[in-house]
Order: C-alpha cells, then sequence, then structure tokens
C-alpha cells in the first residue's frame, strides 16, 4: 500500500490531479463562449447552455457503466482510453461549423469524461493507505476546481482572439500533454482484484444505497447544490456580456477564477471536521452558498465577483464533506455508492439549465436568486435532517 508523502504517493496524487484538471478542463472550455454561441448560431441563453448541459447528462448516465466495469477488468486502462477518447473528441469539436454536429460531439464527449470520475477515488482505495487516501481525496476534489477554472479561461482567452474552433484545438492539445504525464507518472495497480460483473448484483447495492436515507439525503444535497451552483455561472456570462457590463469573452473567463476559493475550501475540509460534525459543515457551506448567492444582487461588477468567491468557497466545502459522507456510511459497495453520489450531482447540474430557465425568463438574473433561494433551502433542509440523524445514532452508541 502506497504510505502518505512518499515519493509514490506523490507521483500518483499529482498524476491523478492532472487527469482530473484535464478532465473537467474539457467538460467546461464551452462556459465563457456560452454568448459567442448564442450570437453566432442565433440561440436563445437555454439553447446555448446545451453545449454544457448535454456533456454533464452524458457524462452522469456513463458513471453507472464506469464504476463496476472498473471492478471487473481495472482502474487504469479505463482512464487512460477514455482520456484518450476526450482528447480525440475536443481535436473533433476544433473542425465543426455547425451547432448540431457541435452538440452530438459533445454528447460522445461525455460518455469519455466519466473514465477518470468514477474510478480515481477506487484506485485510492485500492493502492493508498487509510491516512493516505484522506490527503489525497482533498487535493484530487481541488484539482477539480482548478481544472474547471483553466478550461473557462482558455476557452475565453482563446475563443475571444482566435475563435471558439480553436479554443478547442488549443484545448485538445493541452489535454494529449496532460495525458501523457499522467500515463507516466500514474503507477500500475498492485492491490487491484478483479470482480466478475454480475448487473444483477450491481443493481441491488444501487437499490440498497437509494433505499438508506443517510446516502439518498446526501446524493439530493449534492444533486440540488450543483445544480444551481453551476449554471448560476452560465447565466450570469449573459448578464455581464450585456449592458451595462459588456464583459469579452476573456474577461467572462477571468470570472471563473473565482473558484479558487472553492479550491482551498476543498483542500481544508478534512480540517473543518476536527470543530464541525459533518453535517454542520454541510450546512455551513449552504448558508454561504446562499449568502454569495445574494451578493450577486448587488449591481456592480465587485459585488459580483465577491459573491461567486463566497458561493465557491461554500459549495466545494460542502461537496467535500458530503462525498467523504457516503464513502464513510455506505454499508457496503463503497465504490458503487460513490458512483451514485456523482450521478446524481452531474445529473442535478445537467437539468439545472432548465429548472431555472423559468426563473430567468421571469425576472432575469433576480428571478435567477430566487430560483437559487428555493433550492438551497431544500438543500440546507437536508444537512439538518443528517444532523439530527448523526446526534441520534451518538446518542444510541452512547447508551449501548
Amino acid at each position: 500500500m502506497i504510505e502518505a508523502n512518499t515519493r509514490a504517493f506523490r507521483a500518483a496524487t499529482l498524476a491523478l490531479c492532472l487527469g482530473s484538471a484535464m478532465i473537467f478542463a474539457n467538460l467546461h472550455v464551452v462556459q465563457s463562449l456560452l454568448p459567442t454561441f448564442a450570437q453566432q448560431f442565433q440561440l436563445t441563453e437555454l439553447e446555448a447552455s446545451w453545449s454544457l448541459t448535454i456533456t454533464i447528462l452524458t457524462l452522469g448516465l456513463s458513471l453507472l457503466v464506469y464504476g463496476p466495469l472498473s471492478d471487473a477488468i481495472g482502474r487504469k486502462p479505463i482512464m487512460v482510453v477514455t482520456m484518450a477518447g476526450t482528447v480525440l473528441t475536443t481535436l473533433a469539436l476544433s473542425q465543426v461549423e455547425s451547432y448540431t454536429s457541435l452538440l452530438v460531439l459533445r454528447g460522445l464527449q461525455g460518455l469519455f469524461l466519466g473514465g477518470l470520475p468514477a474510478i480515481a477515488i477506487a484506485y485510492m482505495g485500492d493502492e493508498f493507505t487509510r491516512k493516505a487516501v484522506v490527503l489525497a481525496v482533498g487535493v484530487y476534489i481541488s484539482a477539480n476546481s482548478l481544472g474547471g477554472v483553466t478550461g473557462r479561461m482558455v476557452g475565453g482567452f482563446v475563443g475571444e482572439h482566435f475563435g471558439w474552433a480553436a479554443a478547442f484545438g488549443a484545448m485538445g492539445v493541452l489535454s494529449a500533454v496532460l495525458l501523457a504525464v499522467f500515463v507516466w507518472l500514474l503507477p500500475k495497480s498492485q492491490n487491484f482484484h478483479p470482480k466478475p460483473l454480475h448487473p444483477l448484483h450491481i443493481a441491488r447495492d444501487m437499490g440498497g444505497h437509494l433505499r438508506n436515507p443517510v446516502l439518498l439525503v446526501a446524493f439530493l444535497i449534492a444533486g440540488g447544490n450543483f445544480m444551481i451552483f453551476l449554471n448560476q455561472y452560465s447565466y450570469i456570462t449573459f448578464v455581464l456580456a450585456a449592458a451595462p457590463y459588456h464583459l469579452s469573452p476573456h474577461a467572462l473567463g477571468l470570472l471563473f477564477l473565482t473558484y479558487l476559493s472553492g479550491t482551498l475550501a476543498a483542500a481544508l475540509s478534512g480540517r473543518v471536521t476536527q470543530y464541525f460534525s459533518a453535517p454542520v459543515g454541510m450546512g455551513l457551506g449552504i448558508v454561504l452558498l446562499m449568502g454569495g448567492t445574494l451578493l450577486t444582487l448587488i449591481p456592480h461588477l465587485y459585488a459580483i465577483v465577491w459573491g461567486f468567491m463566497v458561493s465557491s468557497l461554500g459549495f466545494f466545502l460542502t461537496h467535500s464533506l458530503a462525498s467523504s459522507w457516503v464513502s464513510h456510511h455506505a454499508l457496503q459497495a463503497r465504490a458503487s455508492a460513490s458512483s451514485l453520489y456523482l450521478v446524481f450531482y452531474y445529473m442535478g447540474a445537467g437539468v439545472g439549465g432548465f429548472v431555472l430557465a423559468p426563473f430567468w425568463a421571469w425576472d432575469g438574473w433576480l428571478g435567477i436568486v430566487v430560483g437559487s433561494l428555493l433550492v438551497y433551502s431544500l438543500t440546507l433542509g437536508c444537512s439538518m435532517w443528517l444532523y439530527r440523524w448523526q446526534k441520534r445514532a451518538d446518542e444510541r452508541r452512547v447508551w449501548v
């Protein structure tokens, strides 16, 4: 087993972080380009956001396949093959001329993007000691946010100066380099033990997780929060591209630097549990999400940026704690529980554009804020339910 703070630990963690950054950069490269798509292809805001939505939906569905498949045939080969597929589809996107072709390729790309997120933590569980896993997971989730920032900035900068097709080309070249480094750095599996692929057993495990309220509530927190958080970024690009802000795609890409506060929150989430229980930490994160959302109502660019920084801090704090909660409270088949968590996470993000669309049509950004607070109120209630459950569980252990 790989121990924390060893050379093998650093190499494997760096490889997984670079792979994660590559995946999320490709996922989010279109987000700062949404106003450009709307203008060039004569689309509504919702139609332009499909270039992100369809990728997230197919990514979420693919997670149901890759986790169980990796239990049967191995971790690293699937990650490498799917990352290679991501590179090829990104390069192909740089050659399309119609929005329909772009959507088809983005949907296909989502199927490849799910490979590494579905398997990376399972790889850590196989190869790392328990202490090493705890250290690596926070850093790995931080890399998710860094990848998202990188993709949006590449999309915005290259898209503004050379066109949206060139943005895909640049991302494809960068992704090919990261894939080569990933293959070189990541150690081969030493402790992987294949298991037969039994669809009925998989379905039984998934059904058991869905019937477990302690897990299901955490799934709902993940899906609800990401539903709003990600799609707020999509809608705010249309606000900031219009009067009185008139931000260029490059400047819109810089907005996503607000993700960096989330990078810090994810890296430090383990320390939060030294002072608060995980449900309290999740609730604190959701309160920050609500506060950050309210800040964006101040009609000043700096206030909007600060609002998204606060929201990012709250989102990644809650996400890190909720994903760890699922891993610790799954009674069996932890890999499938983590995969199901991510399915809710990404499917929530995928439908968020449609959920918020009526609020946008009703009153623009104010409508988005109202819709966001409604959903965040529900996820805050879920975190309070988990707190009460944990308190009762602790009381039972004391009496026993």
